[in-house]
């Protein structure tokens, strides 16, 4: 068996992009989830190629199905968090094959659907594992913020941390 890293299968993916959606699915308001939102909060942030769209899924992904469309994007990749058996932080490329035999998300389609109904051949999806998906403590939160391309939400350390790396590493090839 050949072992491929992380980088190198994501610039095989991205090779020959032409336009790129990154989209981002997860509930900030139970800490790890968030994961996929904070990316794209932070991907906002960065200088990205021109070809790049960054959308802030959040729990319901099939409300973007059209804009997708209507970009016509070259290339999808999903980043959430999901439940791999793997430890905390950790992430990896989740294989379509795979999506039925691992937890992904807790959203109101499932992602193996919501691939399937985008009928898209360059879709990539990022798993990372979560540590907690408990519901935040919405007291402490404050006032949240209107823009919705910011993330608002908590992530523990370990998933910070991976979520930082993906970042960078997008900046690095994009």
């Amino acid at each position: 068996m050949i072992f491929i890293s992380f980088k190198e299968e994501l610039i095989d993916f991205l090779a020959d992009y032409e336009k790129l959606i990154i989209l981002g699915v997860g509930n900030e308001l139970k800490y790890d989830d968030g994961v996929g939102p904070f990316i794209i909060s932070q991907l906002n942030k960065r200088n990205l190629n021109d070809n790049v769209l960054l959308i802030n899924a959040q729990t319901v992904p099939e409300n973007f199905t059209g804009k997708i469309r209507m970009e016509k994007p070259s290339h999808i990749i999903i980043i959430d968090a999901c439940l791999m058996g793997l430890n905390p932080g950790d992430f990896q490329i989740v294989n379509e094959d795979d999506f039925i035999n691992i937890g992904l998300s807790t959203h109101s389609m499932s992602l193996s659907y919501f691939v399937k109904f985008l009928n898209h051949d360059n879709v990539l999806f990022i798993g990372i594992e979560p540590e907690s998906l408990e519901l935040i403590d919405q007291d402490s939160l404050g006032v949240l913020d209107a823009d919705l391309m910011d993330f608002n939400g908590s992530l523990n350390e370990s998933i910070e941390k991976s979520a930082t790396e993906i970042i960078n590493l997008f900046e690095e090839i994009l």
